[in-house]
């Protein structure tokens, strides 16, 4: 599914975000910037040493805040990692840190003109988000962030999986 926001092309797609070539791609992080499961050890496996040395210098991130390394190996120029929170119970300033994590991402990508970048879905591995109230977060983030800014012309959301791509395509369909 694709939707046009003034300049930005906002797409859904199943996939492995590894394999994205957008100029950038987004990590879901943890603060440490250590790598780890998931989307963080499959980006820091493809992409090679490169990222990790990056990542040691940068140092840490804190949750909601974005940095941004090489590329390395990947086919994406560049790599955005983004800490999402650990879902306890939503009230918990949940919801406002995955909106920070991907609304800071955006931030980066268009300080360092970048075009194109890719997202996973943050925050609903092993953080526990649930994956309606994320997506809603993540979509309504990235279409206000298309209203208001000019600069980035593709917005992908890569899912894992068919029943997120579901959750997802339905809550995109709820927000237009």
């Amino acid at each position: 599914m694709e939707v046009k926001i003034n300049e930005t092309l906002i797409m859904l797609d199943c996939g492995d975000i590894t394999l994205e070539d957008t100029a950038v791609i987004v990590n879901a992080a943890n603060e440490h910037l250590a790598g780890g499961a998931g989307v963080d050890g499959a980006i820091h496996s493809a992409g090679g040493p490169a990222i990790m040395d990056q990542c040691r210098k940068i140092g840490g991130c804190p949750t909601g805040q974005a940095v941004i390394t090489t590329g390395g190996m990947l086919r994406a120029g560049y790599v955005i990692h983004t800490v999402g929170p650990v879902y306890r119970d939503g009230k918990n300033g949940e919801a406002e840190l995955l909106q920070n994590a991907y609304h800071n991402s955006l931030k980066l990508a268009l300080q360092n003109h970048l075009q194109s970048i890719s997202f996973p879905a943050i925050s609903t591995g092993v953080y526990g988000y649930p994956k309606d109230k994320a997506a809603h977060i993540a979509l309504k983030t990235c279409i206000d962030f298309a209203r208001t800014n000019t600069g980035i012309h593709l917005i992908r959301h890569i899912l894992f999986d068919r029943r997120t791509y579901e959750v997802y395509f339905d809550e995109l369909k709820k927000l237009l």
